[in-house]
């Protein structure tokens, strides 16, 4: 891999970890089609990359994460009762969380292999496509905000961003259908699935930080920063465009995208092992 080819991934990463179009499986398709190998080290690189995103939805709801936090402190220690919204809110995120870590572990072990192959995440674009055609046109905005949500809400939201462990289904996309299904209004929907994506990367980081080699950060040092730089300041553009096609309604241009490509993927690209 050259500093081109982390800039490319960095940008991929960057863009389509927060809008609805999969991030894992552009990657596996861009190293694919353009013959990128991470010389052994994926495994590195994709915490790299996904950490940038963190710390790019960090930074952006920074305002939200101090009230949450703040909030949620104020009232379990203080029982500030004006805080409980926040309060409930931050142990929905947790709990959400927990439902798509055990999920996802049970999705992985039944899948196996077939994860990654073309046929999966052909047909995988193809549903983000239908959960965001049903974001438009299927399923209504409620008018429920963070302080009618549920320990029910949290399990099905929860649910839907597991299904993310399949390359090719948008973790954005998913979790605001199933937030939207819930009766969330859009403002709360949107809220929720951007901030329910810092506890899974944090938690997904942690998890494979024992497992990873610090020489290859030293190694490819021009490279990794390249690509860092790139998937963290594209990652804001992400968000930025998530935020703005939902107020908009425009989500069914990403449909058309994740309908076609997932199309291409599966007829022409058909059972061609993608990792």
């Amino acid at each position: 891999m050259n500093w081109f080819e982390a800039l490319i991934l960095g940008i991929v990463q960057g863009l389509s970890e927060f809008l609805p179009i999969s991030s894992s499986a552009h990657l596996v398709i861009i190293q694919k089609l353009l013959g990128i190998k991470v010389e052994g080290n994926q495994l590195e690189f994709e915490v790299l990359l996904h950490f940038a995103s963190l710390l790019a939805v960090s930074i952006y709801f920074r305002k939200e994460i101090f009230e949450i936090i703040n909030g949620f402190c104020l009232y379990a220690f203080y029982k500030r009762e004006e805080k409980k919204v926040q309060y409930r809110f931050c142990l929905l995120l947790l709990f959400s969380t927990g439902i798509t870590a055990i999920l996802g572990k049970l999705f992985e072990g039944f899948l196996g292999a077939n994860m990654t192959n073309t046929v999966t995440i052909g047909a995988s674009l193809i549903v983000t496509g239908l959960f965001l055609i049903l974001i438009e046109h299927g399923v209504k905005p409620g008018t429920r905000t963070a302080s009618h949500m549920t320990w029910k809400d949290g399990l099905i939201i929860g649910i839907g961003q597991a299904l993310a462990v399949l390359p090719g289904i948008s973790r954005a996309g998913s979790t605001l259908v199933t937030a939207l299904w819930c009766g969330l209004d859009k403002h709360t929907a949107v809220r929720y699935s951007f901030l329910l994506s810092i506890p899974l990367i944090l938690g997904i980081s942690i998890v494979e930080v024992p497992e990873m080699s610090p020489q290859f950060f030293t190694l490819y040092l021009v490279e990794t920063t390249i690509a860092f730089i790139a998937s963290f300041l594209f990652a804001i553009v992400g968000i930025k465009w998530l935020i703005a096609m939902v107020n908009r309604t425009k989500l069914s241009y990403f449909a058309i995208y994740c309908i076609v490509l997932g199309t291409v993927v599966w007829v022409f690209i058909k059972d061609v092992p993608l990792v």
